[in-house]
């Protein structure tokens, strides 16, 4: 139970939401849902074998980087890169959160940014135990707020879908309702550019299974 928690835990940022947005907006709705399926495929197959042999052996994020050539020294540079990395992910949720903070309760940006990264303080400071019993309390809420708003579009607004299936980007002639907006090559593959930076992130699963 507590590898599943933690594992959902691992897929739970917010940057994934506004990615998804960003790519539906940028590409359409068509392009977008094709990448991410193509996308999401090409980093499982990646990552399967990479996840087996971290687990087997303890195979950590230097380990891999030492054992693809990298060296002692490339190694370290690629551990650089990939904590830079990871800390742009961080400003990406703290600048979510604070927007999110802005328009739930009117709080200026500056001061949500300083909300969104204190708070985080106590939890790393208090290592995994607390962080696991943090997302077991919290993991529920994050569940029905994720499920939530497609059961109020369903309810309450479902014509806005053949809208959402219609659209083909921003200043793009939409399709008839109901109708999937035109496959372009070119859009999906700057979409599926998009997603594939995330496979940089089997780092870090990668940290996470050995650590379990």
């Amino acid at each position: 139970t507590r590898i599943s928690h933690t594992a959902i835990g691992a897929i739970s940022f917010l940057a994934l939401e506004a990615i998804g947005g960003a790519i539906t907006l940028s590409y359409g709705t068509t392009n977008a849902m094709v990448a991410i399926v193509i996308a999401s495929i090409v980093i499982l197959a990646v990552g399967l074998p990479i996840a087996k042999y971290a687990t087997r052996h303890g195979v950590d994020i230097d380990l891999l980087t030492r054992g693809a050539s990298f060296g002692y020294i490339g190694s370290t540079i690629t551990s650089l890169i990939y904590a830079s990395f990871t800390f742009i992910l961080f400003a990406i949720e703290a600048s979510i959160m604070s927007s999110a903070l802005e328009l739930a309760f009117g709080l200026p940006l500056w001061l949500g940014y300083i909300i969104s990264a204190v708070v985080v303080i106590p939890l790393v400071t208090h290592g995994v135990k607390l962080i696991s019993r943090f997302q077991l309390i919290t993991q529920p809420i994050w569940i029905i707020l994720n499920i939530l708003p497609f059961i109020a579009i369903a309810l309450v607004d479902w014509q806005k879908i053949d809208i959402w299936v219609a659209f083909a980007g921003l200043g793009e002639a939409a399709a008839a309702p109901g109708t999937f907006a035109p496959f372009e090559v070119a859009k999906f593959g700057a979409a599926s550019a998009v997603i594939l930076a995330l496979m940089t992130q089997i780092g870090e699963q990668v940290d996470f299974l050995r650590f379990l």
